[in-house]
């Protein structure tokens, strides 16, 4: 079984990787600043080389996602360093985001620079773009909800998806022979940002009047058409009432 590393791998999404890394048999190497065996800083890649040593696969689930994605393409340089001098790094499988090269967003485009760091830095890149998952859409929702009136984007649609399901994709890549960039990965179904509301709040016992606001800019039109959505590719099971549901409880 190939040694694999992955990066965030104490994060939301890193840690179901790691778990179904290590239930399949490989040698898992949890990267975090904070990780008890391989406490690595992906800001300065201090750490990297060390964690890195006789690895054949990365998995980069870590982002900096408090800050706009500012320091993620630093860090995709650092980890993009440490594969070279490695020597023994076969494949990089990076989770990046459905529409990035459609919406102008802070976030979306720092994902979009780093997908094209890691496609030109000359090693094997597996790329896997997802949708919103749908933990993403609670914390909007609770966010909004702590007031006596809910203010939502108006016309915009999401396609969430289970971070379970990701999860299962993404260490299914983690594999020596990398694939490129692979089809992108949807939630089975697509609904009005308001409608999605509506089901969380209901579900969590929650009575608020949504309000849906239209908004201005580049970022919220690409919204509106749609930027964010794969319906070709709308790969997920669990729904996001299904998700509402079990938070419910």
């Amino acid at each position: 079984m190939s040694t694999i590393l992955v990066t965030g791998g104490t994060g939301n999404l890193g840690s179901l990787v790691s778990e179904r890394l290590t239930g399949a048999g490989h040698g898992v190497r949890v990267l975090s600043r904070h990780a008890p065996d391989h406490p690595v800083d992906l800001r300065d890649g201090s750490g990297l080389d060390a964690a890195m040593a006789g690895a054949e696969v990365v998995v980069h689930c870590a982002s900096d996602t408090r800050h706009a994605g500012k320091g993620d393409e630093a860090a995709a340089r650092h980890l993009i360093g440490a594969a070279r001098r490695a020597g023994t790094v076969r494949n990089i499988v990076y989770i990046s985001i459905v529409g990035v090269d459609e919406v102008p967003l802070g976030y979306y485009e720092s994902k979009l620079r780093v997908e094209r760091l890691l496609e030109g830095s000359g090693l094997g890149v597996t790329i896997l773009r997802t949708t919103q998952f749908h933990d993403l859409v609670a914390q909007v929702v609770d966010m909004a909800a702590k007031l006596p009136v809910v203010p939502l984007p108006k016309g915009v649609r999401v396609q969430p998806i289970a971070v379970e399901e990701v999860a299962d994709r993404l260490a299914e890549l983690a594999v020596p022979t990398p694939s490129g960039r692979v089809p992108d990965m949807g939630g089975p179904e697509i609904h009005p940002l308001p409608e999605l509301a509506r089901t969380y709040l209901k579900a969590t016992g929650r009575h608020r009047r949504i309000l849906p606001v239209p908004l201005a800019g580049k970022t919220y039109a690409a919204f509106r058409r749609g930027g964010n959505l794969t319906p070709s590719h709308a790969a997920g099971r669990g729904t996001f009432a299904q998700f509402a549901a079990g938070r419910g409880r």
